[in-house]
């Protein structure tokens, strides 16, 4: 693992769990339909040895809120962060049972509350399994309370009214992690009520992209990817359909080498549902 990066392989968490580290904690922040593997007919009852779930949809989500999976506010997730027996020097690792797809959110959560020592692993369940290495039954954790402290930071999630202002603001790239053909208004959005289309001035780069199967695509290859949006010394605003997606180009372009980054938390489940917002087609 190298200085900045933002994951960790299957190999080198198995050689931290196999010697004991206890200071390393693994994180299941699966979300949705498990990815079926040769190994296990279903992984959805599957998780590492010693994982804990971490629940984005619901314990570290703002219940308050009508749309999906919101962050959490400082008090929130403090609480529900010690309820799962984590401790402020805990480096975290996180996965999800796709390879990488709703570990990168949990990975910004963090992040977004001030703890630097947080990674994902990559390749995820599927990278874990393939390795044989030790799973077992999903479980509770049985933990005692941990000594977790949140610490809020500025601009990691953006609201509607920040994102709208920064639309039109040259110094600002908005991209948006959906499919070309929901971006383009080709295809119709999968929530009922949505509209078709964009934010004005965003521009699209699919999450797919920036994968390669179940693994992040290399360093170079992410700099390649991201060169032609002209990003440099801009704030990027990453969005999606509800704030999930954005977080895997967020977390490529994080490895790519890029600063200034937020996520807009609300994405198109609140923009795409206003009547009064502006789209692009």
């Amino acid at each position: 693992m190298e200085k900045d990066d933002p994951l960790v392989s299957a190999e080198w968490l198995f050689q931290k769990l196999e010697s004991n580290d206890h200071g390393v904690v693994v994180l299941d922040a699966s979300l949705g339909k498990p990815v079926p593997s040769k190994e296990s007919p279903s992984s959805m009852n599957t998780q590492i040895k010693g994982a804990r779930f971490f629940d984005i949809g619901h314990s570290f989500s703002d219940n308050t809120s009508p749309l999906p999976h919101m962050m959490a506010d400082q008090e929130r997730f403090e609480k529900e962060a010690r309820n799962l027996g984590l401790n402020s020097e805990d480096t975290i690792v996180v996965y999800d049972n796709h390879g990488i797809y709703s570990s990168p959110r949990a990975w910004w959560m963090f992040k977004s509350m001030g703890h630097e020592k947080v990674y994902v692993l990559n390749g995820g369940l599927p990278e874990w399994l393939h390795k044989k290495y030790p799973v077992e039954e999903k479980q509770q954790a049985n933990v005692p309370p941990g000594n977790f402290t949140a610490k809020s930071q500025t601009n990691f999630f953006v609201d509607l009214a920040h994102t709208l202002e920064k639309s039109d603001d040259s110094n600002t790239c908005i991209l948006d992690a959906r499919s070309e053909g929901r971006f383009k208004g080709w295809e119709p959005e999968p929530r009922v009520g949505l509209k078709s289309g964009h934010i004005p001035h965003s521009k699209n780069l699919p999450f797919p992209y920036v994968l390669d199967g179940n693994q992040m695509r290399p360093e170079n290859q992410l700099q390649e990817l991201f060169k032609p949006f002209d990003l440099s010394s801009k704030q990027l605003i990453f969005s999606c359909g509800s704030g999930l997606t954005a977080c895997i180009i967020l977390l490529a372009a994080y490895k790519a080498g890029y600063k200034n980054l937020s996520v807009y938390d609300g994405s198109w489940c609140e923009w795409g549902a206003s009547a009064k917002l502006p789209v692009e087609v």
